[in-house]
């Protein structure tokens, strides 16, 4: 090997730096491990829920250590220790990922001024109902929908676009074309503001190392915010659209006959009126009609009338000021629509008939809400709103309470000034409205507020004030931003993950390192020390880019010793090869590297394109799989090829003796000579056997589809004791609960996944509570003891008892989530038939290739759908499933390209072979190389499979069954296709003669 000097420089140094980015791990790990340690002594042992006081007392410690800003390693602070040290995705620390569908219907809404024209309406709803099951953008269904609608409406109507807000942008006399360029531009600059908006935020949420990018030009944008403890807070956060509006409070007391008025028409509307007996009746007769508005206003109704009153009736307290009244949080929701119809507000005086009705901001541990009533307008538009924030922070009023004070322009200023005069003059008072919630309504004590200056109250958590400052300070979304696909996991759950991956992954090396040492003796244990290497350059590249590490992350890495094996296997037969001709050892070294090379190349870089593809179409977790395949490919040619040739050259160099086998391997798989050719039509019966089961359980069975392709809510939960999968499943499913419902067991019998399409189609986070909180009222006797609070709660640490994780898609998203997938494995498929095209220069071998990996992914798919029903772990086809296939037609490849490669070689060496005897002694050649690497790979995957986290066995289950079938596809059916091929054309003649090889990676 030549520049062997620059070659252990460029080692040193590539390993040096590793080292470095990993010390910040070690040294980050070290110094939380110190802050559980100072917790643990500081916090008493008796103390209840001491397990979360410690990780709270610990999270304080850090924060203080990353404020003090003092050098903690090497002369950086804990906080760049933290950002350099490597990163853990959701699945390994927990967190919540998720992905936002900024609402074009509101942007479009927004710029036609809130147009009521029915085309225009009519043309979202249908919008809507397209997006269900189309891939297209929001905003091209829309146009779509509004052409179709028959009439001579244009965009560019003054009742639709062509108003106020877009003059000189949309005039009257534009075409529907033009009108949609300039649609297209105004909601792709409110999104890239949404964007900016939701990534302001996220940054003074202060989560270690979220990632925030938007998708395409879909109006979506993929949000991971790992090790985030409050969920709740955090989404919150996200989906807020803070529209931060001050409105002018009306009295109360203006209202008295209006809620009469309306409780009256109510009852006529709703037959709702009773009567006890005669008594109650005369009794109730005797008051004035003001009377009885008066008493339910006070709440001092008298105790004999037993009238049912829809509206009245509700009332819980009395209201003052702005306030209407009082009535419980949980009949906001009716009073509201009560309001809502149009022939109660019809009775609302001339002078008050665009009165806001808006409930306030519950107190803490109250079951009460105001109801506040406003002064409106035509417009419906505030006199002043957010837009005039320039500044907002969290702070302290004279009472020492929690508020958010807030700093004006000086347009806002102004208008401020002029409101607060005017509540002083009137003793009225100012409304602070928030996303259509009142968080206070102060009055002007002093006379107008000059300066901008004004702050918002309101019972706030300081969390929630400092929450709320972050959001008004880095502005509101211009659209609702909804969680159309999310997945939480707790930090307990990820520590779990943490220990099964290490086991997995600890158990896997151990496994490979003995059996090379085993097979190849001396040899082996110099690939030993290559494979080594190479897992810290695999690490230190991943903490050097800032890569996540996740549980598939993991898997690839230890997928990657695998090929890393298979590199060296290549290059030890190949040596041995040389050996068996006679030759000394350090020719048959030096000929044996450079022969395997070759192969080498084209088996990772096929296997190389199919991680590629897996990394642009995949997202999350998948993605970290194909980063590390991807890096691990890398530093696995560099390895094989440079380190393990440095260390065997050393030996050789100094005298050593390298048999590279042991006394039990010397002739195993050595002159094997097996007719394959003759045996291919028993294996084209078993494998047409095989498809034809595979395809018939496939259309008669199905596959067991995740909620990634059809939607729905998936939640892991944790019981103390083992339950029924089936029992929990019958009680979920009926109609008092979800309606429907998956239950499976996921590991242990106390582990349940339940998966529901419960109100799938909406979106909002209420829904999502609504799901868990039937969910805990369902399963309360298998949950005694456990209060809901504790059985939703993903932040506590150690957590043994309720949920776990979280998974949410959407419909729209599942409809697309599954359209990638296709693209992902065809794309994959139509990229390695070229690139073997391009190598092996015949289309005979590319169909070859290409019809033994569709052999290999039918039959994969036909064990899933004939096993999912009784399997003890989840089968479910899902993004991690397509991840799995393409790592199969990656693996299948390389054996197939491993084998052709060898055929290609034989073709030029040995021009006088008849061409079935080429075919035949490449396959029993590289039969040692074949069987070697699958076997390794096998104990790999199945030490996974078996020590490895219940999330990803189904994943590996698919690898498995890929290993085996590819290997035998590899040897049975894909070299068999291309020889029957070339055999019926003319190629036969053409493949035997001598060709002229121009390869730059060979040097012969």
């Amino acid at each position: 090997m030549q520049n062997k000097g620059l070659v252990k420089l460029f080692a040193v140094l590539f390993g040096l730096v590793s080292i470095y980015q990993l010390s910040f791990t070690f040294k980050n790990n070290a110094i939380e491990n110190s802050a559980a340690q100072v917790a643990e002594s500081k916090i008493d042992a008796s103390a209840t829920d001491r397990n979360n006081l410690v990780s709270e007392y610990a999270a304080k410690y850090l924060d203080t250590l990353a404020a003090s800003k003092e050098s903690v390693f090497l002369g950086n602070t804990y906080e760049d220790v933290k950002q350099n040290s490597m990163k853990l995705g959701l699945d390994l620390k927990g967190g919540l990922e998720a992905i936002l569908q900024i609402s074009v219907r509101d942007l479009l809404v927004g710029l036609s001024n809130d147009s009521k024209d029915p085309t225009f309406r009519k043309a979202l709803d249908d919008a809507d109902e397209i997006q269900k099951d189309s891939q297209n953008t929001y905003l091209e269904d829309f146009f779509t929908a509004f052409e179709d609608i028959d009439g001579d409406k244009k965009l560019a109507s003054p009742d639709i676009f062509a108003n106020r807000s877009l003059v000189g942008e949309i005039d009257l006399n534009m075409s529907n074309s033009d009108a949609q360029a300039v649609l297209e531009t105004k909601v792709d600059e409110s999104i890239v503001s949404a964007f900016e908006v939701l990534r302001k935020r996220i940054d003074e949420f202060g989560v270690t190392s979220p990632n925030i990018q938007r998708l395409g030009n879909s109006g979506r944008v993929l949000l991971e915010l790992p090790g985030v403890k409050d969920v709740a807070r955090a989404t919150d956060l996200i989906t807020q659209t803070a529209q931060l509006e001050f409105w002018e409070g009306l009295k109360g007391e203006q209202f008295s006959q209006f809620l009469l008025s309306a409780n009256d028409l109510l009852k006529t509307k709703l037959n709702a009126t009773t009567k006890t007996d005669a008594t109650a009746d005369a009794e109730e007769k005797e008051m004035t009609e003001e009377e009885k508005a008066i008493a339910a206003l006070t709440g001092e109704q008298d105790e004999t009338i037993n009238e049912v009153n829809p509206l009245l009736d509700l009332i819980a307290g009395p209201g003052f000021g702005a306030t209407l009244a009082q009535f419980n949080i949980a009949d906001r929701e009716k009073v509201a629509s009560y309001l809502a119809m149009p022939e109660v507000r019809a009775l609302l005086p001339a002078d008050l008939r665009y009165t806001k009705f808006l409930f306030g901001k519950p107190l803490e541990d109250s079951e009460l809400v105001d109801l506040y009533v406003l002064k409106g307008n035509r417009e419906n538009e505030p006199p002043l709103n957010g837009a005039v924030v320039t500044d907002a922070r969290q702070s302290y009023n004279q009472a020492n309470k929690v508020v958010v004070s807030m700093q004006m322009n000086s347009k806002g200023a102004k208008i401020w000034e002029q409101l607060t005069g005017d509540a002083f003059k009137t003793q009225s008072q100012i409304a602070v409205v928030l996303d259509k919630t009142v968080y206070s309504a102060p009055t002007s004590s002093s006379g107008p507020i000059a300066g901008g200056s004004t702050e918002i109250s309101g019972s706030f958590k300081l969390s929630e004030a400092t929450d709320l400052a972050n959001v008004l300070r880095a502005g509101k979304l211009p659209a609702r931003a909804q969680i159309i696909q999310s997945s939480v996991v707790g930090p307990s759950l990820g520590q779990e993950a943490i220990d099964s991956g290490t086991m997995s992954f600890g158990i896997a090396l151990a496994l490979v390192l003995i059996w090379m040492a085993f097979y190849y003796g001396k040899a082996g244990l110099f690939a030993d020390i290559a494979m080594l290497f190479n897992i810290l350059l695999i690490f230190g590249v991943l903490s050097g880019i800032g890569a996540v590490l996740t549980l598939p992350g993991i898997a690839g890495i230890v997928l990657t010793i695998g090929m890393s094996v298979d590199a060296n296997v290549l290059i030890f037969e190949r040596i041995r090869e040389e050996l068996s001709k006679g030759k000394d050892q350090k020719a048959a070294i030096q000929d044996g590297f450079s022969n395997a090379l070759s192969s080498i190349l084209d088996a990772n870089i096929t296997t190389g394109l199919t991680a590629l593809i897996l990394f642009i179409f995949g997202t999350g977790p998948i993605k970290g799989f194909a980063t590390t395949l991807l890096i691990g490919i890398g530093t696995s040619l560099f390895t094989a090829i440079f380190i393990t040739r440095l260390l065997v050259d050393w030996y050789a160099d100094k005298g050593g003796k390298l048999d590279f086998s042991t006394g039990l391997t010397k002739n195993l798989f050595r002159n094997i000579n097996i007719e394959f050719l003759k045996k291919r039509k028993v294996a084209y019966m078993i494998s047409a056997v095989a498809l034809v089961i595979s395809l018939g359980s496939l259309f008669m069975n199905g596959l067991d589809q995740g909620i990634d392709f059809v939607g729905g809510r998936t939640t892991q939960v944790r019981f103390a004791e083992p339950v029924s999968a089936a029992e929990i499943e019958g009680i979920l499913a009926s109609q008092d609960v979800f309606g429907s419902a998956t239950v499976k067991t996921v590991g242990d019998e106390n582990n349940l996944k339940i998966s529901t399409k419960y109100k799938i189609n909406e979106t909002a986070n209420e829904i999502d509570e609504e799901v868990r909180v039937k969910m805990f009222d369902a399963l309360q006797p298998y949950l005694t003891g456990v209060s809901f609070q504790d059985f939703k709660d993903l932040s506590k640490a150690n957590k043994q008892v309720g949920i776990m994780d979280q998974y949410k898609v959407s419909p729209s998203i599942a409809d697309d989530i599954k359209q990638a997938s296709f693209w992902a494995v065809l794309g994959s498929l139509v990229v390695v038939f070229l690139y073997i095209l391009f190598r092996f220069k015949r289309w005979q071998f590319s169909l070859g290739a290409v019809a033994a990996v569709f052999h290999d992914v039918i039959i994969v798919l036909g064990v899933f759908s004939l096993t999912y029903k009784f399997m003890p772990f989840s089968m479910e086809i899902d993004q991690a499933f397509i991840a799995a296939i393409l790592t199969v037609i990656g693996y299948s490849l390389n054996d197939t390209v491993v084998v052709f490669d060898r055929i290609r070689e034989f073709f030029n060496e040995h021009t006088e072979w008849a061409f079935d005897k080429v075919i035949d002694t490449s396959l029993s050649s590289t039969l040692s190389r074949t069987l070697n690497t699958s076997l390794t790979t096998l104990v790999v995957l199945l030490a996974i499979f078996i020590f490895g986290g219940d999330s990803i066995r189904g994943f590996m289950f698919a690898l498995i069954i890929g290993v085996v079938v590819g290997t035998y596809s590899s040897l049975f059916i894909a070299t068999p296709i291309m020889f029957d091929f070339v055999k019926k054309g003319n190629a036969a003649d053409a493949l035997k003669k001598k060709e002229v090889v121009v390869d730059e990676t060979v040097v012969k």
